[in-house]
């Protein structure tokens, strides 16, 4: 993994006002939910209206998974699908009760949570899995370092940390000398690590996968690190339930085998990311309005020779 650019001057930031984030909150509190839907979609179409690129590369990711030219309502259902995941994100922070609750056929998942094993988390900007690491420490009691990129106005994951702080703490992708460094320290003091699996920023590991009609790619970190620290791999991502609820899709376990070469592992490893990738395309499917990258879809590797 290569180590991160210098901080730049300007850090980033998370579009919007600096204060965007307190109101939200303020409002929340003071204005009945019959009004206050309706402001945050008004808000939303302002959003949509000054967010240019965010509004061109949701409408280019709309194109590929609807197999057709998006509305400009469906544009906007996009956008305040997210605005709604952020809303719940500051919910969960000042004290709403939220729980996670695991999918059918997550029992290696539930095994997992049953025992003191530390495993390595991957999860993906879909739906409420945002809220999955923070779930994980606070409803489980189980500590998690989650890898984030510090931006400069991240008022929802700072209240989310110190609501869960005594479970939740953070490895900064875009602080430090040497981002590797900082994963092996945070792996070897205890506890889980929670990497998203998605993006390819911070990542000098990548490989393609199909997903979207495209051979893709994606970030692979997270099974060298399994291999180099002998840990599990699950992969997860959260999407919205019943009221107070985020259901919880796990892979099944995936762990390095010793006895054998570190091809044969990468190699059923690639295998284990891929099966996964099928069910998040499938839940995309089922409900478009769930995929939060608001960037280029995933590049589409090179072909084959």
């Amino acid at each position: 993994m290569n180590a991160p650019a210098p901080a730049a001057a300007t850090p980033a930031r998370n579009p919007g006002p600096s204060w965007g984030y307190r109101f939200l909150r303020l409002a929340d509190r003071w204005v009945p939910e019959p009004l206050f839907r309706p402001a945050r979609a008004f808000g939303t179409a302002v959003a949509l209206l000054n967010m240019r690129e965010q509004r061109r590369h949701s409408r280019a990711y709309l194109r590929v998974i609807l197999g057709r030219e998006p509305a400009t309502r469906e544009v906007f259902r996009h956008f305040f699908a997210f605005e709604e995941m952020l809303m719940l994100k500051l919910r969960v922070a000042d004290g709403r009760p939220h729980r996670g609750v695991l999918a059918p056929g997550c029992s290696d998942f539930r095994r997992f949570l049953d025992t003191p094993e530390d495993a390595l988390l991957g999860t993906f900007h879909v739906g409420h899995s945002d809220l999955v690491g923070f779930l994980f420490g606070g409803q489980e009691q189980r500590r998690v370092s989650m890898v984030r990129l510090r931006v400069g106005n991240s008022h929802d994951v700072e209240k989310l940390g110190a609501t869960f702080g005594r479970w939740v703490s953070f490895v900064w992708v875009n602080e430090g000398e040497n981002l590797l460094f900082a994963l092996k320290d945070a792996i070897t003091a205890g506890g889980s690590l929670a990497l998203k699996c998605d993006r390819l920023e911070h990542s000098s590991r990548a490989e393609p996968f199909q997903f979207l009609g495209a051979r893709r790619l994606f970030p692979f970190t997270i099974y060298h690190l399994a291999i180099i620290f002998g840990r599990p791999v699950y992969l997860c991502v959260g999407v919205p339930g019943a009221p107070g609820e985020s259901v919880i899709h796990s892979s099944p376990r995936w762990l390095p085998d010793p006895s054998v070469s570190r091809a044969r592992n990468l190699e059923s490893a690639r295998a284990h990311f891929q099966v996964f990738l099928d069910l998040v395309e499938s839940l995309l499917r089922a409900d478009p309005y769930l995929w939060f990258n608001y960037r280029p879809l995933n590049l589409e590797a090179p072909a084959r020779p």
